[in-house]
């Protein structure tokens, strides 16, 4: 891409109406879950600053961040790529390949040097000098530590890149692991998740591109703005939970009833993402939404926490309430499992007054 416009010269040169733009930039605010406040930055900043140039590339791992992304509908993957970026390298979305491909690669990172976007998806390959991950005949790794060097940003999309992925569960025969300690010390964003949501993504590397600085981020590099709530928070089964009301089964009267499924490994309580926020497929739904507990794809190591319906502990009468929330760190914990056991000693206390009652 030799000229660099702007999001505002790319909407009117493919026949779009300032008025639309503007609903664009309504829409980007929204996305990248920033105040309305903030809705005049955003337009500045789309009026002014060059589309970004992105590199994405792919390491040990199963594509699957990619195919999450281009499912994107706030905005479209295709409006994102086509109007609102510059993609110059992708493995999935790209159709030039082989040795011209990679050549083009090496020209966009001299060209355009300290000034792309790196998106890495996939985890490191370490073990035996790398060769378990190699493309265009070099190591994932190589090309990693070129690329990252004249990066003015780094994502790290998907719990591959962020913490190593299932590459990296036991016994770990690749000695895979997250990028973090392989990009020269350059802040990196984590948006884990098995995949992450699409519209997370999207709006992750619009607020790198439109702003030209990173998100707010919390101890774990993760953007504030859609990793700041357990789902346990944003879930509509929640009130089941301080009821301690918990399905037994996945087919029993409870669980068809739509109460807490916690008692059958739901990790709601120590995983923080935007599913029950955001949801899937154009927020048609997520995994609790649809009956399944939330197994913490977005959690380091969790493909070493399987089997994941045995993830956390058994109740009794009053059982292990205490143990809830482990993870979250002791005074977490130990909130969570206080507000647990109240919620038993509720339920038990009702459930013997209407025995009493029907007596």
């Amino acid at each position: 891409m030799e000229k660099r416009e702007s999001l505002l010269e790319a909407y009117l040169k493919r026949g779009f109406s300032r008025r639309s733009f503007l609903k664009g930039c309504v829409t980007l605010t929204s996305l990248m879950g920033l105040s309305t406040d903030m809705l005049s930055k955003v337009v500045e900043a789309a009026e002014s600053k060059p589309l970004p140039v992105v590199i994405w590339i792919h390491g040990h791992e199963c594509t699957g961040c990619d195919e999450s992304f281009i499912r994107s509908a706030s905005p479209l993957a295709s409006d994102l790529v086509l109007n609102n970026i510059a993609l110059e390298y992708d493995h999935l979305l790209s159709a030039a390949c082989g040795a011209p491909f990679e050549a083009h690669l090496e020209e966009t990172i001299n060209k355009y040097n300290g000034s792309y976007i790196l998106c890495v998806e996939g985890a490191v390959a370490t073990k035996d000098s790398g060769v378990h991950c190699m493309s265009g005949g070099h190591t994932f790794l190589h090309t990693l530590q070129k690329a990252a060097k004249g990066a003015a940003a780094i994502i790290a999309y998907g719990s591959c890149a962020a913490y190593g992925g299932i590459q990296a569960a036991a016994p770990n025969p690749t000695g895979s692991t997250g990028i973090g300690q392989f990009v020269g010390g350059k802040p990196v964003v984590n948006v884990p998740g098995c995949p992450p949501i699409p519209e997370v993504m999207t709006g992750v590397v619009m607020h790198v591109a439109l702003f030209g600085t990173l998100p707010p981020l919390d101890g774990d590099g993760r953007p504030k703005q859609f990793y700041g709530n357990r789902i346990h928070d944003t879930c509509y089964r929640r009130p089941f939970f301080d009821a301690g009301m918990f399905a037994e089964t996945y087919d029993d009267a409870g669980s068809k009833a739509g109460w807490c499924l916690y008692k059958l490994g739901c990790r709601g309580p120590e995983t923080y993402n935007s599913c029950g926020n955001l949801r899937w497929w154009q927020g048609m739904s997520y995994p609790i939404q649809s009956g399944a507990a939330c197994i913490g794809c977005s959690n380091r190591n969790f493909w070493d926490e399987a089997p994941f319906s045995n993830r956390l502990p058994q109740y009794g009468k009053l059982g292990d309430a205490d143990k809830i929330g482990v993870g979250l760190g002791v005074m977490t914990a130990a909130g969570v499992a206080a507000h647990a056991v109240a919620s038993i000693i509720q339920r038990n206390s009702r459930d013997n007054l209407l025995e009493e009652e029907d007596k």
